[in-house]
């Protein structure tokens, strides 16, 4: 009797995946009181609203600087993303409150997590689109990181597209510069949905060719970017 083990991306379509009405009223509630303060204390710009699919499953990656541009994004997209946070976020007070609420997915830094990978795998499944932070984290400076070759694996998982968004005004110092009344110009660029070549081989060639497409992703979100941002793509893109 023979048996062949179960992907990621099998186990997630038998499972399937449903955000519960409560998880759903309860952000809703959340995103019209966050987006309030944002409009009230920030001047924000959007830019590319066209370039946003009306349906299916697609990735939303974007440059990480702050604790800021996740909210931003989640409070002005047009629907209710789900969302990825460092498992370290959940338990930092303060902090923890927008993750929690939000319902976030938590991933912890550098290690591989199946059920995780799962989760991921069953919101694509489901044509709902997943934000992350292809850098990994927060960089805390405007300079761009290299890209980590996650959303490069969830692509050839499931063959998603990727929306590339670069967002500039945010900062660790924003809300305190919002409350002595400067309202930060928030901008938020939304490129065109690209999709990345697939990717083959095996060992350190298939690790090589996630890098580079992660890199691409990075590239496109460059382009949507001042040349202060670039950092690490800087000579890359001169």
């Amino acid at each position: 009797m023979s048996s062949t083990a179960t992907t990621p991306g099998e186990k997630a379509a038998e499972q399937g995946y449903a955000v519960p009405w409560w998880v759903t009223l309860r952000r809703r509630f959340f995103r019209g009181l966050v987006r309030t303060v944002f409009k009230l204390i920030t001047r924000v710009e959007i830019e590319g609203r066209e370039n946003i699919p009306a349906d299916g499953a697609y990735i939303i990656a974007y440059n990480h600087i702050s604790l800021f541009e996740p909210p931003l994004l989640i409070c002005f997209w047009p629907e209710l993303p789900e969302a990825l946070a460092g498992a370290d976020v959940f338990d930092r007070p303060g902090q923890n409150f927008f993750v929690r609420v939000y319902d976030a997915i938590p991933v912890k830094r550098g290690e591989y997590d199946r059920s995780v990978i799962e989760r991921m795998t069953a919101v694509l499944q489901a044509g709902r689109p997943l934000m992350i932070a292809p850098e990994g984290g927060r960089s805390h400076e405007l300079g761009l990181r290299r890209g980590q070759p996650g959303v490069a694996y969830l692509m050839d998982l499931l063959n998603v597209p990727v929306v590339p968004v670069g967002i500039v005004g945010t900062d660790d110092h924003m809300l305190r510069r919002a409350l002595k009344g400067q309202r930060p110009r928030l901008q938020m660029r939304i490129g065109e949905p690209i999709t990345l070549p697939p990717i083959s081989g095996r060992g350190a060639e298939r690790r090589a060719m996630r890098q580079t497409n992660a890199d691409l992703v990075m590239q496109r979100i460059v382009d949507l970017l001042p040349a202060r941002y670039h950092g690490v793509y800087a000579d890359e893109t001169a």
